[in-house]
């Protein structure tokens, strides 16, 4: 492939790649030193690509969760059932340096199973 065919050819590609996927995050955002754990009934829950997410009420507080991608929670055997709103789970992970009620999710504890997320 000729320089000018590689970049016309990438050029063509990028204009075919999802927003979705140009707009995935960095795992920089999230303070790994700071890492807690909480238990809570979710509120929420979404099993799409990019990421999973669950919004979940523990002691009061509505905490905004990322998991891990589709694949990759049904692969660790997690079915959207599991994770579904009026489920109550435990999570261990990771604040947004900026932003106060979410977080990047290491494991969750359902039905008594700790499962590994990333």
């Amino acid at each position: 492939m000729t320089p000018m065919s590689r970049r016309l050819f990438l050029a063509m590609t990028s204009a075919l790649v999802p927003s979705a996927a140009l707009a995935h995050h960095g795992w920089s955002g999230y303070d790994v030193d700071k890492a807690f754990e909480v238990t809570g009934e979710i509120q929420k829950s979404t099993f799409e690509n990019p990421h999973c997410e669950i919004e979940v009420d523990a002691d009061g507080k509505l905490w905004h969760f990322v998991l891990a991608p589709p694949s990759r929670m049904t692969r660790r055997g997690i079915t959207p059932e599991m994770v579904a709103v009026g489920k109550t789970c435990t999570v261990f992970g990771y604040p947004h340096k900026s932003k106060p009620d979410e977080a990047r999710i290491e494991y969750i504890v359902l039905d008594d199973k700790r499962i590994e997320l990333r």
